[in-house]
């Protein structure tokens, strides 16, 4: 899984942005019969023959699309691989996460939150949704069974020997909730993963079953391989994505309906997404079949799913040559209308909307994704207690995607510049005990001690115990335990002693000798925010030429940027200008940004004609004391109105301050950015908040400016401005 802002830039970078911006500024202070399906002729699977997975389940399923129902049944067999003689089996249903707000994930809370005000029609209940268990029968025969907590747990008549196998039939009802979820329907797409009773993990060592409900902040995703045979009733409108061999037939008794099916072997969980206006961009090579499933909402989209599948080749060829081969004949992409998330299934992955200025060769999360079908589809892991093991390693496989195919910003130098010393929790922490610093602890830190390995016995070395570790853990679930083994018996003690120490100690920090110099930090972040800025201007792409942010977009491709302060300013506003200067200049620093700086009448105005001319302008203090302002008093006055601003009336409003942006009077290709305030000084509250919205302004997750006007309280009456689109993820950090 992938929480993310801006999908083309590290995430790393946006939350470091976002630091610097607070940080340049402190003002900123049941029962029934088993459900008979329609009959369907049983599929051979056309994958590579195996020996049978230890979970193998038949499900019939009917999607009822009106009132977004799945009625089905399922039979189950369990072979018992552990040493224990077996009295129940357990089922996670965790549909039954839905049953209410509290035990619903968070990840989607702000976008439900969007939803709810789209759509006032729809009631509470109707965001809410879970699964109703009708009846359960052991070989047949009708057995007792309880469904609590998100688990489901049929009693056996006869113990289950070890190497013994029993059918489970469960016949089962599920609401599916409106909005955004795991399970859910919004739109005209029905996301459906942890739709029927799946088996849970049996724990040799503690005797006792896997019975945790699904987080509430992050995941529980842990089960073992299995053998799936699936069939659908749905629309005969729709497209069904899911993993396996897919095969469809009419239902002849039903005009307008028809049974989808899919035999997936060796396949970890099954999920399904269904829409009546998917498009599929399908392309095979070298055995290995890429699906797109998308909405044709937009020009061109046809050639941006091209370059994603372009894009999952070379990933998944990657991956193959450095892990071991992707086993399965198809991989398959979701497109849906979550925002802010990505999400890993088996052989699947969920994304969110393409976007027109999408960048598919440079999309990290894409390949964080694909790489999550080796740390978790085909390594398994519980994901509830050691999340590092699929999380850390997906989210090094990408930046070791990225370094190798000469991706600078992407590559390892994202991993030298993290600072994560403040973040004081093990990597090998439980998702409860990591809280809400799942991403530092798991990704941050669990990727870190990754790359501290590789560094510590090269890349050859590291790239063998790799494949070693997949060719131990493939189909199987690894444990932290296993991952210290498998180094030890391929790099040695010394090898696992580091890595046991990194993913232990609460204070784990990346050795000074992998880091960056500062000279190196400097010229990466300059980098870094250089496309982060590119990256989000260019979302929308008919934005104005005027706006706050593009000014620093302009100084970091390289152009020139200049600083005038008033000439005659004395006193209270003095002080006020030198404070903005410092915070303004904090933040540009941090950003490898220099400007030139004028403060005195004479320099400006032999620079006048020349230097300033060819350069971008900040210029800060009431126009009637800052020189460069009364210089080119008529342009400004014709360039505002470009931007709908009388600029005139402006400046004869009593207690007023702001900014606008306007284009050089004297250069069209170079832009004018005035924060001023009219009167001798700030009032003190206004003070309080200029300084704040100034860099607010200035910056690539807010709301792009073209002016802003502030009453002596400090408070925005007026402004001009466009949506950015990033915005809404910055609001909930």
């Amino acid at each position: 899984m992938y929480r993310t802002t801006l999908k083309t830039v590290s995430q790393k970078a946006l939350a470091y942005s976002l630091a610097l911006t607070l940080a340049a500024c402190p003002t900123i202070a049941g029962s029934s019969h088993v459900l008979a399906a329609p009959a369907v002729p049983t599929l051979l699977s056309t994958e590579s023959a195996q020996v049978q997975a230890p979970v193998q389940y038949r499900i019939n399923a009917r999607l009822d699309e009106k009132k977004m129902r799945i009625t089905g049944s399922e039979s189950v067999t369990y072979r018992n691989l552990s040493k224990d003689t077996l009295q129940e089996i357990v089922f996670h249903t965790f549909a039954d996460a839905n049953r209410s707000t509290a035990t619903q994930t968070s990840m989607f809370e702000r976008n439900n939150e969007e939803i709810r005000k789209e759509n006032p029609q729809k009631k509470a209940e109707d965001f809410l949704g879970g699964i109703d268990i009708r009846s359960a029968a052991v070989n047949g025969q009708s057995a007792e069974f309880t469904n609590s907590n998100q688990a489901l747990t049929v009693r056996l008549k006869q113990g289950l020997k070890p190497g013994e196998s029993v059918t489970i039939q469960i016949a089962f009802d599920v609401k599916i909730p409106y909005g955004m979820q795991r399970l859910s329907y919004y739109k005209d797409i029905v996301n459906a993963a942890h739709w029927f009773p799946a088996a849970s993990v049996y724990d040799e060592s503690k005797h006792q079953w896997d019975k945790t409900p699904y987080s509430k902040t992050f995941e529980t995703d842990y089960y073992d391989i299995s053998d799936f045979e699936v069939h659908l009733n749905v629309p005969e409108s729709y497209q069904i994505l899911m993993p396996g061999t897919i095969t469809s037939q009419e239902v002849p008794e039903e005009p307008g309906r028809k049974i989808v099916s899919s035999t997936a072997d060796h396949t970890r969980e099954l999920v399904f997404f269904a829409s009546p206006n998917y498009k599929v961009e399908s392309v095979t090579r070298d055995g290995l079949t890429v699906e797109y499933y998308y909405f044709d909402n937009m020009p061109d989209k046809k050639k941006l799913v091209d370059e994603y599948i372009d894009a999952a080749f070379e990933a998944i060829r990657f991956f193959n040559d450095k892990y071991g081969k992707y086993p399965y004949p198809e991989f398959r992409i979701a497109e849906s209308y979550v925002e802010g998330v990505a999400v890993e299934f088996s052989r699947v992955i969920q994304m969110g909307q393409i976007a027109e200025n999408s960048d598919p060769a440079h999309n990290d999360v894409f390949v964080h994704e694909i790489a999550h079908q080796w740390f978790h589809a085909l390594i398994g892991n519980n994901s509830e207690k050691e999340s590092f093991l699929d999380e850390g390693f997906a989210d090094f496989s990408k930046v070791y995607f990225a370094e190798k195919r000469g991706d600078v910003l992407g590559g390892f130098q994202s991993i030298q510049i993290d600072d994560l010393s403040s973040i004081d929790k093990p990597i090998a922490s439980t998702n409860a005990d990591a809280g809400d610093e799942e991403n530092p602890v798991f990704y941050g830190k669990g990727r870190q001690a990754i790359y501290q390995l590789y560094r510590m016995v090269g890349e050859e070395k590291f790239d063998a115990f790799m494949r070693e570790y997949f060719k131990r853990f493939e189909y199987k679930n690894a444990t932290i335990d296993g991952l210290l083994q498998t180094i030890q018996d391929t790099l040695g003690t010394e090898a696992r002693k580091e890595m046991d120490s990194a993913l232990h100690d609460p204070n784990f920090t990346l050795k000074p000798e992998y880091r960056l110099s500062e000279a190196e930090e400097a010229a990466y972040w300059h980098e870094q925010f250089k496309s982060i800025y590119h990256s989000s201007l260019t979302q929308i792409p008919d934005l104005e030429e005027e706006t706050m942010s593009r000014i620093v977009d302009k100084a970091l491709q390289g152009e020139p940027l200049t600083i005038v302060l008033s000439d005659q300013a004395d006193g209270a506003a003095h002080k006020q200008e030198q404070s903005i200067l410092e915070q303004l200049q904090g933040s540009l620093q941090l950003m490898g940004i220099h400007a030139d700086v004028i403060t005195e009448r004479q320099v400006l105005k032999k620079q006048m004609e020349k230097e300033l001319a060819a350069s971008n302008i900040i210029a800060i203090g009431s126009a009637g004391s800052n020189g460069l302002i009364q210089a080119l008093k008529p342009g400004i006055m014709i360039n505002a109105k470009s931007i709908g601003l009388n600029w005139t009336s402006l400046m004869g409003q009593k207690a007023a301050s702001g900014a606008y942006i306007v284009k050089h009077p004297y250069n069209q290709n170079r832009l004018l950015l005035h924060f001023f305030w009219n009167g001798k000084a700030l009032s003190e509250p206004a003070m309080k908040v200029f300084p704040a919205q100034m860099l607010n302004a200035l910056s690539f997750s807010t709301d792009y400016y073209q002016y802003y006007i502030m009453n002596a309280s400090g408070k925005i009456t007026s402004d001009r401005k466009t949506a950015n689109p990033l915005a809404k993820f910055f609001a909930q950090e």
